[in-house]
């Protein structure tokens, strides 16, 4: 029988070329039939290039037989970005973050292919929720560094790494870079966690953009808005939110309730925080700690601190928390005698002090003129308590000095301060210069503030004060001219009434 001639043998058998080679490579693995796909790559080493490589490997991972993956992986004679993160997806996959570590490691030491979007997707993945999810900030400065387009993909891990981490302004950096935002970059992490980010960046009015773009509104998404408010010190805001909240139908809860009641205080609008106390005893909410110590403050801040007391006295397990707003509800009333009465029951309690603790204990003692008790109070945080002194301590006691007359200890504190004085020290020493007209001691203080703060308005009354009450009037002109130096303009008088407008 004659030979077949080339051209029939053709007929009779496929050409195999590498993209038929690699389709059905493909099929194989896609229908987990890895036997099949690995004899045929192995019949064929003429023709495997790459991507026969890659989908084999990848196979491997799908059938959780990692050990072949990373076999054939190192016989690899070349590698591009798609093999790199195969492996990592994998290992990902496979749920081994300190694999996808090393690989990520070794593809920036030793690959010579450049990572990807895909690539730091896949990496911020693997990360989540795990002991590696320090290295997303690490991985986001390698982003930026890299030029990788930070697309909704690498955005969104991103930023679900920073809400794993509790860092909302990286949060908010993420979300403000990513090219194209669409859905899924704010599917990623709820709207009342973006609103928060924004909140704890000091980006207020961006979280109101959020929070009013969203459909539906519950209770955690208004707390969390009308609590921004309240942060940024615009209290009437979250008031004006809080009523918002209600027209809506949408039921506060008690984080809520003490929220509000924290803006009432703050603005010191006791008929609404009257109207809230009311609102909270309608709705049968259980008088906790956290908003009995919220009605507490509320009242003593809005100039009824017996109120405060009585609501105080009801409190059946009282926190530390609860004993500092009672404390300083005392303090800010010039009720020195009573704060430290607060105190010495506090610690009968069992309960430990803080810094906050001591910051009240110093005002009163300032504002009761008991200087001896002040002095032995800020000593006793360290010698008794073991706690550091701030700089809110200090500015208490440069207070608790200049009300006393005592000047000359007011500066000798500040000299031995442990770090350099803000405007609020400098402010208490010029406060205290101007009620006692100390000319001398009124300059350095003055010229302490300008270093910190040149257009600060109070420098310009208390030493005019000071002048005046020493008959320096040349001085006065010259004062003057300074100030228009510093730019700084006279505070002007003002003065306010609370509008009895119901929140109802």
């Amino acid at each position: 029988m004659p030979a077949p001639c080339a051209f029939t043998l053709s007929r009779q058998i496929p050409a195999v070329s590498p993209v038929y080679l690699n389709k059905t490579i493909n099929s194989f693995v896609s229908n987990g039939k890895l036997q099949e796909a690995r004899k045929m790559f192995d019949q064929s080493p003429h023709l495997t290039n790459i991507v026969s490589w890659n989908s084999l490997i990848k196979g491997y991972f799908k059938n959780k037989n990692i050990q072949h993956a990373e076999y054939l992986f190192d016989k690899m004679p070349q590698r591009d970005v798609v093999s790199w993160n195969t492996m990592l997806s994998g290992y990902r996959n496979a749920n081994n973050p300190e694999k996808v570590y090393r690989c990520f490691l070794d593809m920036n030491r030793f690959g010579d292919v450049r990572a990807n979007e895909l690539t730091f997707a896949v990496a911020i993945s693997s990360f989540l929720n795990l002991d590696f999810k320090h290295l997303i900030p690490q991985l986001h400065g390698l982003v930026i560094c890299l030029g990788i387009s930070l697309n909704v993909y690498v955005g969104s891990a991103l930023m679900r790494g920073y809400v794993d981490l509790d860092d909302y302004v990286g949060l908010v950096r993420v979300f403000d870079e990513i090219l194209d935002k669409d859905v899924t970059a704010v599917e990623c992490v709820d709207f009342g966690t973006l609103i928060n980010g924004y909140i704890e960046n000091k980006k207020v009015n961006e979280a109101r953009v959020v929070f009013d773009k969203m459909c539906e509104k519950d209770v955690v998404s208004w707390t969390a808005m009308i609590r921004g408010y309240v942060k940024d010190g615009d209290f009437m805001k979250g008031l004006e939110l809080f009523k918002l909240m209600l027209n809506s139908g949408a039921r506060p809860n008690h984080f809520t309730f003490s929220t509000v009641l924290d803006a009432c205080a703050g603005y010191s609008a006791v008929l609404v925080g009257n109207q809230v106390h009311a609102c909270i005893l309608k709705s049968g909410f259980p008088l906790d700690v956290v908003l009995l110590t919220s009605l507490v403050d509320m009242y003593a801040k809005c100039g009824d601190i017996e109120v405060a007391f009585c609501i105080f006295e009801s409190i059946t397990v009282r926190n530390l928390v609860a004993w500092n707003s009672i404390i300083g509800g005392y303090a800010r009333h010039g009720l020195a005698e009573r704060a430290m009465q607060e105190f010495e029951r506090m610690l009968k309690s069992g309960i430990r002090p803080d810094e906050i603790t001591f910051i009240n204990l110093v005002y009163a003692c300032g504002h009761g003129g008991l200087v001896e008790e002040g002095e032995r109070i800020f000593n006793s945080m360290v010698t008794e308590y073991g706690l550091k002194a701030e700089m809110e301590h200090y500015a208490c006691m440069v207070d608790l000095y200049g009300r006393a007359g005592q000047l000359e200890k007011a500066e000798k504190l500040i000299d031995g301060m442990p770090f350099k004085p803000d405007v609020v020290v400098w402010g208490a020493l010029l406060g205290a210069c101007g009620l006692h007209s100390c000319l001398e001691l009124g300059e350095i203080a003055a010229n302490g503030i300008y270093t910190l703060e040149h257009d600060h308005p109070a420098v310009y009354s208390v030493l005019s004060k000071i002048y005046g009450d020493k008959g320096v009037r040349g001085d006065i002109t010259g004062l003057d001219k300074l100030m228009k130096k510093w730019r700084a303009t006279k505070q002007k008088a003002s003065s306010w009434i609370e509008s009895p407008s119901s929140i109802n």
